[in-house]
């Protein structure tokens, strides 16, 4: 009970103590790919943005670093990002666990499968090389992805490049995992790999088949009633993490739907969260 009331405080308390996020772009040079879209970047009601040409880290630094660091990518079925629920909103809350916390604008795919991996490498590569002006052990960066963001975080888990961008940890929130059909997220699939993709790329892109034992470890968090994406993402990425003998936490539960984020509304919210909190703390 004190331990809850201490929380609430802080959190109460974030915006006399914390310090003024920074916003990074991701490739001040120019982007070494594209996805065809130009223009301007698009404001959607509920806090939610498309057409994403300029991606961004928006850096929130703790005023007391534990030496952790998240990067959470929104979802939004890989057309548009849903910033403020699942990004932006659970700063202040990270914070207080001494957390770095780092919320991700990237690009859509628009047909260029590669480009959202790209920037999420980047985005852990940038995260990396500032560690030490924020209080960051290089190797306590995790990522977090709710939803397509989850299929995102997902497959910088399993589809890393190099040591450089092996995240430490990850955090899924009914997360789009497979790419098959009757299993996948149908926008998500569409989005990513486009209207007929081949046997060969919905394999390579269903991120259960792309576990190793060398894939960190993860924590999973879902309603069973969700409807939007089936937990059976979910439960397949459970079960080939514990065939690899990756360290997982997967946490159910009976109701909520899609897409609840840090809102208020979800009625588990002070367990997943409380459960994310104790497993971020035996890390």
């Amino acid at each position: 009970m004190k331990q809850v009331v201490f929380a609430l405080i802080m959190l109460l308390s974030f915006p006399a103590w914390a310090q003024k996020p920074i916003v990074v772009p991701l490739w001040p040079n120019g982007a070494p790919n594209s996805n065809g879209l130009t223009g301007t970047e698009e404001d959607l009601n509920g806090g939610r943005v498309a057409n994403v040409v300029n991606p961004t880290i928006t850096i929130y630094p703790a005023a007391k670093p534990c030496g952790m660091a998240i990067i959470a990518c929104p979802g939004g079925g890989y057309a548009r990002l849903a910033m403020n629920h699942e990004g932006h909103d659970m700063a202040a809350w990270m914070n207080t666990m001494g957390i770095t916390y780092v919320v991700l604008k990237y690009r859509m795919p628009n047909g260029h499968k590669e480009v959202p991996l790209s920037d999420a490498q980047q985005a852990i590569r940038l995260v990396r090389q500032q560690a030490a002006d924020y209080g960051i052990n290089p190797h306590r960066v995790g990522i977090m992805g709710a939803s397509a963001g989850g299929h995102l975080a997902a497959s910088l888990a399993t589809l890393y490049s190099s040591e450089e961008s092996r995240p430490d940890f990850q955090i899924l929130l009914y997360p789009v995992i497979s790419m098959m059909q009757g299993i996948t997220h149908a926008g998500s699939r569409k989005n990513l790999l486009g209207e007929h993709p081949t046997p060969e790329l919905e394999r390579s892109y269903s991120l259960e088949n792309r576990v190793t034992s060398q894939t960190p470890p993860a924590f999973i968090v879902l309603s069973s009633d969700d409807r939007s994406v089936p937990p059976l993402n979910s439960i397949d990425y459970y079960l080939a993490l514990q065939k690899a003998g990756v360290p997982v936490s997967m946490h159910i539960y009976p109701i909520g739907g899609h897409g609840w984020g840090f809102r208020d509304n979800f009625t588990y919210k002070r367990l997943w969260t409380a459960e994310l909190e104790k497993w971020l703390m035996n890390l």
